[in-house]
């Protein structure tokens, strides 16, 4: 069962002090800024008395791993598991180079997105690589694995009937069936590649 919740008497549901929303950047006061999409503040935060580049900066990042519909004030707890994922990822995009974590694990950041958005998702991915850092990714999505450097498949089955290694190697070793053990991936991402 959902929590039950009602405004404040005072703020009205603005979770600020009226003398707080008094203050305006652009126009806009505090309230009125977390309410934005990312793709609302990259413009607010890009021209004007409200022009702001490194704001700006961040939040082309959050819209590159398609983000753009969330609110700045969204709770974290309001996000999908894809979403977490691609805020994470973002955060490993916007991280400088000496300080940024070498190895990142990301689970099921296709969750959600458009079919025409992983291709670009991909090529995230592949800068992070690029850039010398290791990424894995624990996911299901058969254009994913078959962009995968490495597979390992875990199996044979789901639940009680997994927990085993039943392939490790490329994609294409996989898809050619070479020592998959029965691998139910294996079949799948045949008939993905050969589509």
């Amino acid at each position: 069962m959902g929590g039950v919740s009602a405004p404040c008497d005072e703020c009205e549901g603005k979770g600020f002090q009226a003398e707080v929303l008094e203050f305006t950047l652009g126009g806009l006061n505090i309230r009125e800024v977390l309410d934005l999409p990312v793709d609302s503040a990259i413009a607010h935060f890009g021209a004007g008395e409200s022009r702001i580049p490194a704001v700006v900066k961040i939040l082309k990042i959050l819209a590159e791993v398609r983000l753009g519909y969330v609110s700045l004030g969204q709770p974290l707890t309001t996000l999908s598991g894809g979403e977490r994922q691609r805020l994470k990822l973002a955060v490993h995009l916007s991280a400088k180079v000496a300080e940024a974590a070498q190895v990142i694990i990301l689970d099921e950041p296709t969750t959600g997105l458009h079919l025409a958005d992983v291709e670009n998702l991909l090529r995230l991915l592949d800068g992070l690589v690029d850039s010398g850092r290791t990424v894995i990714v624990i996911e299901h999505h058969q254009a994913v694995m078959a962009h995968a450097d490495h597979i390992i498949d875990l199996g044979p089955g789901a639940g009680h009937d997994g927990g085993s290694i039943v392939f490790e190697g490329s994609p294409a070793d996989l898809v050619a069936g070479e020592k998959t053990n029965g691998s139910l991936t294996a079949e799948h991402l045949a008939a993905y590649v050969n589509a």
